[in-house]
């Protein structure tokens, strides 16, 4: 069964050569007088009876339940489709994740619309569009375009809200809505969300992860509001307020290496390059050592002309994410800044390939034809 589209849909009474197609099967029966949407091609304006299939009956089904689900028929086209593919959870949602996985993300969020309109309340569907949405704000974020980021995450922040809503609760809901409010640095949330998983959990890995991370939140004090309101600060452009806030924090848990981070990241959007760069190598020495510490620190020695360190930084930041797009333009960036404009190309092409709409790599390398 092809994929959801974007066709005109068009109404036509049940043709006689289909009904003993679907009569048959068990619990259903045609009823004559609804109307079938069918779904033509991209720019086709008149239907061809000739080329009628039963693709282009069930995708216009489809994008009836999925963008009509006030539609009076809709119940009917949900049970229709399920008659003729009793399989199309399974089918779609392995298409979904293989989209998702490939970097389509449009698509894949349009097949999970799709299986949202036949499931409303399946679990299993609500969480696969919430990791979707989170794995595209994820991708955007590794492009650096953290506006647009920021809105997927707000979307997926919706989506696990719609999960945790659920009654009974879903455990597997529970443990990734954990892990994506500790992305948001919103522990306090997360700490909830592992603690519900814990008494439904059945698996033995997970539920020790989830305790692992129960007795980070508690141990580090990460549920302290004042982390969180310095978090919320700094990323509102509040660096000033957010400082105030995180040195409170680190008052109390001063080897907590995440609020070194936060006092780094507040320095560093001020311009105060080699305060930032010592907070983030606390942070480091504290534990903090991934790739955006790195990144992060990688900025403030580049500021300082520290190239020599700032690519060491930027080195080991890429062989933990070889494809973060930042840190390449990072390295790019810091080519230019070394004067050596051949690497800086090569730097800046390998970000278009993976970011074609990367605005700097796009008006560097416009600028080297001219």
């Amino acid at each position: 069964m092809k994929e959801p589209t974007g066709g005109r849909i068009v109404f036509l009474s049940v043709p006689e050569s289909l009904r003993g197609q679907v009569e048959s099967r068990e619990d259903f029966s045609i009823d004559p007088s609804i109307p079938l949407p069918v779904e033509l091609a991209p720019g086709v304006r008149d239907l061809d009876l000739e080329q009628l299939s039963w693709e282009m009956i069930l995708s216009g089904m489809l994008r009836v339940i999925a963008e009509e689900g006030g539609n009076e028929d809709a119940d009917y086209y949900r049970r229709f489709v399920l008659t003729i593919r009793p399989n199309i959870l399974r089918e779609f949602t392995e298409a979904a994740i293989l989209k998702a996985g490939n970097g389509d993300y449009d698509m894949a969020l349009e097949i999970m619309t799709a299986l949202r309109g036949l499931f409303p309340a399946a679990p299993e569907v609500l969480l696969n569009r919430a990791l979707i949405l989170e794995g595209r704000a994820e991708s955007l974020r590794r492009s650096g375009r953290d506006v647009e980021a920021e809105e997927e995450n707000l979307a997926a922040l919706g989506a696990y809200g719609e999960l945790l809503a659920l009654a009974p609760s879903f455990p597997n809901g529970l443990f990734n809505a954990g892990f994506f409010f500790m992305k948001r640095r919103d522990f306090g949330r997360a700490r909830e969300c592992f603690s519900g998983y814990l008494p439904l959990a059945d698996d033995p890995v997970k539920k020790e992860k989830a305790k692992a991370l129960i007795r980070e939140i508690e141990s580090r004090g990460l549920e302290d509001a004042e982390f969180r309101e310095a978090y919320d600060l700094i990323r509102g452009d509040q660096e000033e307020a957010g400082l105030l806030k995180v040195r409170d924090f680190l008052e109390n848990h001063p080897q907590v290496w995440n609020g070194w981070f936060l006092l780094g990241w507040a320095l560093r959007r001020l311009g105060r390059w080699e305060d930032g760069a010592a907070a983030f190598t606390k942070a480091l020495d504290l534990g903090g050592d991934n790739g955006d510490t790195r990144n992060e620190l990688a900025i403030c020695l580049m500021e300082v002309g520290d190239y020599r360190a700032a690519r060491k930084e930027l080195e080991a930041a890429l062989r933990e994410d070889p494809d973060n797009v930042k840190i390449i333009s990072n390295l790019g960036v810091l080519a230019l800044k070394s004067g050596d404009d051949d690497e800086a190309s090569g730097f800046f092409r390998t970000v278009l390939e993976l970011d074609p709409q990367d605005s700097l790599a796009r008006e560097y390398l416009s600028r080297k034809r001219k």
